[in-house]
């Protein structure tokens, strides 16, 4: 892992920081647009714009790059992110911080794909998983180590937008002064949605509803917080606890992924998510009890989003996977958009409470459509499913391909070496006549690749 980690570490570091730049203002958001007078419904819409432009952004960046080059883009798109960070407290009216948000979120997208495309050229078939494992937790640890950052100033004056637009600028030294190889920008067109609805039901229902959680999370989570009371500090955690509980139960359920029905994992990890809520609403504002239910709501929504990608995959061709993964980031995408829309809405016209409705809700009709899909098709055999490899909701189409094609290499690997022992026990044996080895066949996942 270390040597791993050495021929990456710049990418890494400029991440983390820019994380931290960008994990900031999704929570300065909230808390400024509170000082500012606006309105939940207003909030809701500055952040679905944020979507819009990541979503749009991860389309259209592998043109630029083609055009320009990765250096150009990267530096381009820091530039246009930093400025706009800066802007925000120089214009706080509802329209421009849409307008601006657009604008952050293509950036980010772009950057991410730029970073992603690096990362993945940098990776052998050996070394890809840990490197897209070291890149998540780069991403996670940057968003809750934002949070910290929060504390230290004062939402209601410019300085902690200042602060975040120079962590942006000061993260892409180390990364371009350490890029050598600049690889080629390639993206597989995304799979049509009916395509992939049909191939994969739950998969593609599943990662809309997603969507629409994890927006409404990280967009209207200080929005809630202000709505409720919290001061500042307390906001800058609850926030935090959304994505920590991501980084302790990735790998417990990760684990259990390739070990189950990946349905019924879906359908307990959506039931958790939902009783994370219930108790958000039951416990009328004590601070402790709303941390743990951010903790376990946040917590399970990430491994979901790697969960689905996983499921749509087991049940797809290796030379299908590439389209598939870029249909359900196109799906994902949407939900995300249309998520803090319906949250703000039913905020304006039920109160803060409606935060912990929508998502309870949300998740529950993950668990309900879960159970119903069990009742259609028949489980795939475990030993035939993909390899779990956690990606973060927050990855293009670079990662979520790279993430899949490795997983596919993965399983394909594993049920090679358990094809492989019985033939070396069986060639052990005189004449193959023991009547305790008993001749083998490809397995069904190695046929459909």
């Amino acid at each position: 892992m270390i040597s791993v980690l050495s021929s990456i570490w710049a990418l890494l570091v400029g991440i983390v920081l820019i994380m931290l730049g960008n994990g900031m203002q999704f929570t300065l958001i909230g808390l400024r647009g509170d000082i500012e007078g606006f309105s939940a419904a207003e909030l809701a819409i500055v952040t679905s714009g944020y979507f819009m432009g990541f979503l749009s952004g991860a389309r259209l960046t592998p043109v630029l790059i083609r055009r320009v080059g990765h250096v150009r883009v990267f530096a381009a798109l820091g530039s246009f992110m930093s400025a706009a960070l800066i802007a925000f407290p120089l214009m706080a009216e509802p329209w421009a911080w849409t307008i601006l948000r657009i604008l952050v979120g293509f950036c980010m997208s772009g950057i991410y794909v730029t970073a992603e495309s690096w990362l993945n050229d940098a990776a052998t078939n050996e070394t890809r998983g840990k490197v897209l494992s070291a890149y998540m937790i780069a991403q996670t640890l940057g968003i809750i180590g934002a949070q910290a950052l929060l504390t230290l100033g004062d939402a209601g004056t410019a300085v902690l937008f200042i602060g975040a637009s120079i962590l942006v600028s000061i993260s892409f030294s180390p990364i371009l002064l350490s890029v050598g190889h600049v690889p080629a920008a390639q993206m597989t067109r995304p799979m049509p949605l009916r395509e992939l609805f049909l191939g994969s039901p739950l998969g593609t229902v599943g990662i809309f509803i997603l969507g629409s959680i994890y927006a409404t999370q990280s967009g209207m989570g200080a929005v809630y917080g202000t709505a409720i009371g919290l001061t500042a500090d307390q906001i800058a955690f609850f926030v935090a606890m959304l994505f920590a509980g991501a980084l302790v139960l990735q790998y417990p359920i990760g684990w259990l992924s390739d070990r189950i029905d990946r349905r019924w994992l879906i359908f307990g990890a959506s039931v958790l998510g939902a009783l994370s809520c219930v108790v958000g609403i039951a416990i009328g504002g004590g601070f402790w009890p709303l941390m743990a239910s951010a903790f376990f709501a946040g917590g399970v929504t990430t491994p979901l989003y790697a969960l689905f990608l996983a499921y749509t995959n087991d049940g797809l061709p290796l030379e299908d996977m590439p389209a598939a993964s870029g249909g359900l980031v196109l799906t994902f995408g949407i939900g995300a958009i249309l998520g803090p829309l319906v949250t703000g809405w039913a905020m304006q016209q039920l109160g803060p409470i409606a935060f912990w409705a929508v998502l309870g809700g949300s998740f529950a009709l993950i668990a309900i459509y879960a159970l119903y899909r069990m009742t259609q098709r028949p489980p795939t055999p475990v030993e035939e499913t993909e390899s779990y490899l956690s990606v973060l909701p927050t990855a293009t189409p670079i990662a979520v391909e790279a993430a899949g094609v490795w997983a596919a290499e993965q399983a394909e690997e594993q049920t090679e070496e358990q094809g492989s022992a019985p033939d070396a026990a069986q060639e052990e044996t005189p004449n193959g006549t023991d009547p305790e080895v008993k001749p083998t066949s490809a397995a069904p996942g190695t046929e459909r690749r």
